[in-house]
């Protein structure tokens, strides 16, 4: 663990996450790497999560490669709790990365994203796909 504490709620498939990842480490910082497919969450850990962040269970809803359409998810009408619910069953449909810090919470996409909530920040970074982006 470094002297800045980042948790990065990762999910090791998706390019995003692993770019994240490679962001922290390249600032010199050792997150902490969960991958919650893995690990799974608890109602109590989104509902923190989402209130740090400023969002609603909807605002991190994962549609793609998930079972959101299925569940019937997609729909307006659907309730927060119901969305979390979902979540704890299914950990897929939460996007990622989440980043963690003590400057504040993030959804990491765009994968730059992360430098909002770090004590440090290069003058570029440039992504796994070789895209270089200017800070």
């Amino acid at each position: 663990m470094s002297d800045f504490p980042v948790t990065i709620f990762h999910n090791p498939a998706c390019g995003t996450s692993r770019n994240v990842v490679a962001a922290v480490q390249g600032v010199g910082l050792t997150p902490e790497v969960v991958e919650y497919l893995k690990a799974g969450w608890t109602r109590d850990q989104l509902t923190d999560l989402l209130a740090r962040m400023g969002a609603s269970p909807r605002d991190v809803l994962r549609e793609k490669g998930t079972p959101a359409a299925e569940l019937g998810l997609l729909d307006d009408g659907v309730s927060d709790d119901t969305l979390l619910d979902a979540m704890v069953a299914h950990p897929i449909l939460v996007n990622r990365p989440i980043v963690v810090t003590p400057l504040g919470v993030v959804l990491a996409r765009p994968s730059e994203r992360v430098f909002e909530v770090l004590d440090r920040r290069p003058e570029t970074f440039t992504k796994e796909d070789g895209e270089v982006v200017r800070l």
